[in-house]
Formats: C-alpha cells, structure tokens, sequence
C-alpha cells in the first residue's frame, strides 16, 4: 500500500507539469502529492511493509517532485541572483555527498535525517507561503537550512554513519 501512494505521487508530480503554476488546479495537486510524501513512510511503517525497494522508490518520488516543481516554479520566480548561486551550491554538496556514498558504499545512500525532513517540509511550505512573505528572506531561510542539512548528510555519510 505505501509503495502504491508514493506511485500516486509520482503521477500528481507529473500533472503538475500540466497546470499553471500556482493556479488552484496546482495547488490541490500540489498539496496531494505532498500529503502522500507525508504518509507513505507512515502506512509502509504501520503495516511493516517497510523495504528498501519503497525507500527508493520514495527518493525517486521526492526527485521527480521536486524536479517539477522547479520547472514550473523557477520561472515565475524572481529570485536575486546570489539564491541561485546559493542553491547551485547546495546541488553541488548534495551531488558530492551522492558520489561520495556511491563510492564507499557502492550504493546510493538516502539520508533520512530529522534536518533533511526540515528542509524538504520547508521546501513544501514555501510555494504555499510566497503570497504572505518577502521571497529573498524566505528563500534565505530555506537555503541556510537547507546548507545545513547538505552538509550534516555529508557528515553522517563521511563518518561512515550511515550503513
């Protein structure tokens, strides 16, 4: 069963790719898929279903999310420059902390951490918020936390943390 919500995930991402960024249509979807990422992990936990299939399957998921909520997002966001610089910079650990787990473990390694949770709940509040809040400084705050959780997965992967 949580296997089947994160697949529903994946198709709400990909119909997003068919709305228009934060119209209503958008963000039912929107907030679908992020109620599926919210419960998959907890039904796969409650029926003990958990395995390493779902927790691929879940990171696949949250990629193809994100992904599509970049495309449509980016766009009709006016970032300054310097957030830019700063998410490349984020994408650039996080693809370090990937090579890095492929290369001493030989598999991909998905960090589950509480701070990596944070950023991605920030991730998910933050189209929800741009009409309340100044973009710069709300940006900011997810970068910083997001800088965070980049560099404590490095850590847990680098001191051999995670199995």
């Amino acid at each position: 069963m949580a296997n089947i919500i994160t697949g529903i995930r994946i198709v709400l991402s990909v119909a997003l790719l068919f709305c228009p960024a934060l119209s209503p249509m958008f963000y039912v979807l929107y907030i679908a898929a992020g109620f599926s990422d919210m419960i998959d992990g907890a039904v796969a936990r409650k029926t003990d279903t958990v395995s390493e299939f779902g927790s691929r399957l879940d990171t696949i998921a949250d990629i193809v999310f994100v992904v599509v909520c970049l495309i449509k997002l980016l766009p009709i966001l006016d970032f300054p420059f310097w957030i830019y610089i700063w998410i490349a910079i984020i994408a650039f650990i996080k693809l370090m902390n990937i090579a890095v787990g492929y290369f001493r473990k030989k598999a991909f390694i998905s960090v589950h951490s509480m701070i990596n949770k944070m950023t991605g709940g920030l991730l998910f509040v933050f189209p929800l918020l741009l009409a309340f809040m100044d973009l710069r400084y709300s940006a900011a705050f997810v970068c910083v936390i997001a800088t965070a959780a980049a560099i404590h997965e490095g850590y847990l992967i680098n001191r051999k943390v995670i199995n």
